[in-house]
């Protein structure tokens, strides 16, 4: 089993003390939009501006305790709907808003879930997203509808330590996510430990792009930013994936020491950022560079640091960590400035993701050896109080104080590595294999979308079967075959069927994660399918069809 140090008790009791206590320092958070137009929001203003939107909102009926539902771009608005909901007693339920337009019938039904599964009193969202939403809303019917963000009479309801400080959704790549609920006292818990390995001082600034509807931009990057107050700087999602140039840009004019992303990104930088859009860019301050959220591929790493060399990056500035949802967000840190330490297994090469967290345990099983792979479990004061209203999926979560975390890894020298997730295993005669085994071997090999390929098992009369689903970027005929050899000379073994899919076509949650699961499952039915080209016509038709559904729902 491994330890974390003791846990520092936590700066402030509650988000809102928090945020009332960086109001009395001058810095605050900067938005960053496409064309690299700055709004500066300081911590002062965004206190002032959560009081007048708690007022707005209790002069609309939000009482203490209801669910507030938040669908909004990252932005002002975004920021006065959360605190205005934590300083009106309420809780906060961020929702990702409708970014793949071409599976918008997938959006409304799991949209229309999660608000049910939260009992979402009402939906705050601006009038371009809420054209959108009426089906989602006119299934979920909440009591106060859907409504924009407004500022009104301040007003500050008194929280406790073990209130809930908001409800976040499981990134659900096996099943449909599931409602996590964290106490004020599990959110700053996991932010003291944090400091502890990235420590905030006068120096220190941050970058972000995240999207603030999951942990790792609303707890690692905003709310890290208000507890222990320091400079930050917000990117849309969106401009970063159009332009992702801008993320880096963004760290260098603002000699950000610390920027945290998931593995695609920092593979999406290599591929597409130009030089050109790099002139006089120096990364040289950028001390913090931390990867999680998703599988760590080395490699990436390795062509990220020779990359950007030449523009200042140091390789030694990477941190893999290893976290999740039910944990508030962090459970392992990489130490700073030792860069990325693999270890071989079998046809892979994993990466640590460090040591645990102050107040944070791990073990594997039930306390297996260094070096046997087994269930990851975690115990700490930043788990999460339960699963919002599922009573039986929280007893199956939370055994004896640990937490089921779903993923399998190993131990050694003090240091997690994780293999993958158990639900994704694939076993091949008798011997289990890791999806990304198989994935990452096709990693570079020219006519496959890279990270959109998505290994499974199928169970079959005669034995399980490895298939491959790949999106492809070339009508290549023999690229079928390419892709068998280059899996058999890096991994011995040679894929049962191999599917060509047309860019866009493999199911994803709402951060961008392969559901491998369903992948199968509209394949084995005959529906895995592309999605349908967006136009302006049918927007038009989309926007049409939501009024419609909140008018007939008296929403």
């Amino acid at each position: 089993m491994l330890s974390g140090a003791p846990m520092p008790r936590p700066r402030h009791e509650t988000i809102p003390r928090a945020l009332a206590a960086a109001a009395q320092s001058a810095i605050g958070l900067t938005f960053v939009d496409a064309q690299e137009r700055e709004r500066a929001l300081p911590f002062a203003e965004m206190h002032r501006r959560a009081r007048q939107a708690a007022g707005a909102l209790r002069e609309r009926g939000v009482r203490r305790g209801d669910r507030v539902a938040i669908v909004l771009p990252t932005g002002v608005e975004f920021m006065d709907a959360f605190f205005g909901a934590l300083f009106a007693g309420a809780v906060p339920v961020p929702l990702y808003p409708p970014v793949r337009l071409a599976r918008l019938d997938e959006f409304h039904q799991r949209t229309a879930r999660m608000l049910a599964a939260t009992g979402a009193r009402i939906v705050l969202s601006d009038a371009r997203i809420s054209r959108l939403l009426g089906v989602a809303v006119s299934q979920a019917r909440p009591e106060l509808g859907l409504r924009p963000v407004e500022l009104g009479e301040e007003l500050e309801e008194p929280s406790t330590p073990d209130d809930l400080a908001l409800i976040q959704f499981s990134s659900g790549t096996t099943v449909d996510p599931k409602p996590v609920a964290l106490t004020h006292w599990n959110v700053l818990c996991n932010a003291a430990a944090i400091d502890t390995f990235v420590p905030r001082d006068d120096a220190q600034a941050g970058v972000s792009w995240l999207p603030l509807y999951h942990d790792m931009g609303l707890i690692g990057c905003l709310l890290l930013a208000v507890v222990h107050p320091g400079p930050l700087t917000l990117l849309g999602p969106e401009t970063f994936l159009a332009r992702p140039a801008l993320w880096l840009r963004a760290i260098s004019r603002k000699r950000a020491t610390i920027s945290v992303a998931p593995n695609f990104a920092y593979g999406l930088c290599a591929r597409r950022v130009r030089d050109e859009d790099l002139r006089g860019v120096d990364l040289s301050s950028w001390r913090f560079a931390l990867n999680g959220a998703e599988p760590v591929a080395p490699a990436v790493l390795r062509r990220f640091a020779e990359r950007f060399a030449p523009w200042g990056f140091d390789a030694r500035a990477f941190m893999p960590v290893y976290g999740l949802s039910e944990a508030s967000l962090a459970v392992t840190f990489t130490p700073p400035g030792r860069g990325a330490r693999t270890r071989p297994l079998e046809q892979r090469e994993l990466p640590s993701v460090g040591a645990p967290l102050p107040g944070m345990e791990v073990k594997i099983g039930d306390d297996l050896p260094d070096g046997t792979v087994g269930p990851v479990r975690v115990r700490g004061p930043s788990l999460m109080a339960g699963y919002f209203g599922n009573e039986p999926a929280t007893r199956e979560a939370l055994r004896g104080g640990w937490l089921e975390t779903g993923d399998l890894g190993f131990t050694s020298f003090g240091e997690l590595f994780i293999c993958g997730r158990e639900k994704d295993l694939i076993i091949l005669r008798g011997k289990n294999h890791a999806p990304q085994e198989f994935e990452e071997a096709l990693d570079g090999l020219e006519g496959v979308r890279p990270g959109c390929t998505a290994a499974v098992g199928c169970v079959t009369e005669s034995g399980e079967e490895l298939v491959l689903l790949v999106e492809r970027t070339t009508d290549d005929p023999a690229l079928g075959e390419k892709i068998r050899a280059r899996l058999l000379e890096r991994t011995g073994i040679r894929p049962d069927q191999v599917h060509l899919l047309a860019p866009g076509t493999l199911p994803r949650t709402s951060s961008g994660k392969l559901r491998r699961a369903e992948a199968l499952r509209l394949h084995l039915q005959g529906s895995l399918r592309a999605p349908r080209k967006v136009t302006f016509l049918g927007l038009v038709g989309e926007a049409a069809r939501s009024m419609a559904a909140r008018l007939r729902a008296g929403l």
